[in-house]
């Protein structure tokens, strides 16, 4: 049994089950520490559990994240949630500064291996990790005491004997460290689980503190530095700002994400982006080779809804300017939904944060006017992006060659094919409008030639289908 030498109070269950797995079955020399709080750069940095074994240290957080997750890049889709950033790359960030705090406290520990591990909790969670990036650092709750227990995976230069150390180790700990008293909160919302995020902003699922049983909500966190010069603090809080400046613009619509709130905190060292908790997966993991394609129909209701949400943007003046399976979100009923508004334009402004957007785009999806300069997207360029997914989803491929040279799909009506060609043209001014995609979508849908607009009975008819499908479609889910 191992012996638990301080700490703070767990947040959820996961991590109340993951410090009790450790307590009951880890060798009785090995010591653990909870929910504390790391200094770094400046900023603190919850943690959930420290383990001492006798050859490293590990910092480990929980995720009581369910089902699939499929790694690609610096984010993680899981099966039926949004998309969020890698929690390994901010572990090992935070294994990193709590290494170097350690060392500044005792020289001598610099031979300390200091390892980071994220543990599934859920019992059918299951990590996808093509590029293996995320994977070593990766376990599941019946791993997790074996893998604690490899001393393979101490790094060249450091001790496999950590118990001379120990002392040192405690009384660093104890003077680096300090206890977590509570849940982290933000206004009213009070953390219910940490999803992931960067050295920029982390991502929380939340609940409204002041309203028991209210539903949640999902936070962007994004971290500033409070005492920066005036002219690089005004430059970093107008790109924290830009998402929500961009969503504010946006009137409701079902196929946009929403904003609810944006504050700051404190002396604003952090910002806080308060958005809808969507009940669905990004589009990213329904273009998985490996997993079941939709029904045809059900692809092009995804398609209609994304050009809907993308109509409705560029109504308001907004260009999205990142558009990717990333940042489409489908519902548990079947609507796409528009998200990742960080990077977009709204409308005219003295000031861009198009320099950042290399960092993010995706590259099939920019448009080529665009690969010398993000600053030259337009409009036009989130309809080729579009065009792109549209393919993507349901070709199941990406496109190659000219779109002009390409063989009608399968499935699908010839004035979709001819469609999608037209969106992903390399002129900007020979690609439509989203409007105009989108009304071209629904007439091809209708059945009716080219040029001619749907009737009103058309419409209302076209809707009771698709409606019928999503229903039928969150029944078998």
């Amino acid at each position: 049994m191992a012996q638990i030498v301080g700490g703070g109070r767990p947040v959820n269950d996961a991590e109340r089950r993951v410090i009790a797995h450790l307590r009951d079955n880890a060798p009785d020399d090995w010591l653990l520490l909870h929910n504390i709080e790391v200094p770094r750069d400046g900023d603190v940095f919850e943690v959930d559990l420290v383990v001492l074994t006798g050859h490293s240290l590990c910092v480990i957080d929980v995720k009581g994240t369910r089902g699939r997750i499929e790694v690609a890049g610096s984010r993680w889709f899981p099966a039926r949630r949004e998309a969020f950033g890698s929690p390994v790359t901010k572990l090992r960030g935070t294994g990193r500064a709590l290494k170097g705090l350690l060392v500044r406290q005792r020289r001598e520990l610099e031979r300390v291996y200091v390892d980071s591990l994220v543990v599934l909790t859920g019992p059918d969670a299951e990590l996808v990790d093509p590029a293996g990036r995320d994977l070593r650092h990766v376990t599941d709750l019946d791993g997790l005491i074996p893998t604690l227990r490899d001393v393979s995976r101490i790094r060249r230069g450091c001790t496999p004997d950590a118990v001379p150390y120990r002392t040192a180790i405690l009384e660093a700990l104890n003077g680096s460290v300090r206890r977590s008293t509570a849940p982290p909160r933000f206004g009213n919302w009070e953390v219910e689980e940490e999803l992931g995020g960067d050295a920029r902003v982390t991502e929380y699922r939340a609940f409204n503190a002041t309203v028991p049983g209210s539903e949640t909500v999902l936070l962007r966190v994004y971290r500033a530095d409070p005492l920066a010069e005036e002219e690089p603090r005004a430059a970093e809080r107008r790109l924290i700002t830009n998402a929500y400046q961009a969503l504010t613009r946006i009137p409701p619509h079902p196929c946009v994400v929403r904003a609810r709130d944006f504050f700051a905190v404190d002396d604003e060292s952090r910002f806080v982006l308060v958005l809808d908790d969507v009940h669905g997966q990004a589009l990213h993991l329904r273009l998985s080779a490996s997993r079941r394609a939709l029904p045809t129909a059900a692809r092009l209701d995804v398609l209609e809804d994304m050009l809907a949400g993308l109509a409705h943007v560029h109504a308001n003046n907004v260009i999205h300017r990142a558009l990717s399976p990333a940042w489409v979100l489908v519902t548990e009923e079947g609507r796409a939904m528009l998200t990742g508004f960080d990077y977009a334009k709204p409308g005219p402004r003295p000031y861009t944060v198009a320099s950042e957007l290399p960092n993010v785009l995706d590259t099939p999806y920019v448009a080529p006017e665009c690969h010398a300069g993000p600053e030259r997207m337009t409009a036009a360029s989130d309809v080729y992006a579009a065009g792109v997914i549209g393919f993507h989803l349901l070709a199941g491929r990406l496109p190659s060659g000219s779109p002009d040279a390409e063989a009608p799909l399968d499935d699908v009506p010839p004035q979709v094919t001819d469609l999608l060609r037209r969106m992903r043209d390399h002129s900007p001014d020979k690609r439509p409008g989203a409007a105009e995609a989108l009304e071209d979508l629904r007439r091809a849908r209708a059945g009716l030639p080219p040029g001619e607009r749907a009737t009103e009975r058309d419409t209302v008819l076209l809707d009771r289908i698709r409606g019928r499908f999503r229903r039928l479609s969150g029944r078998r889910a």
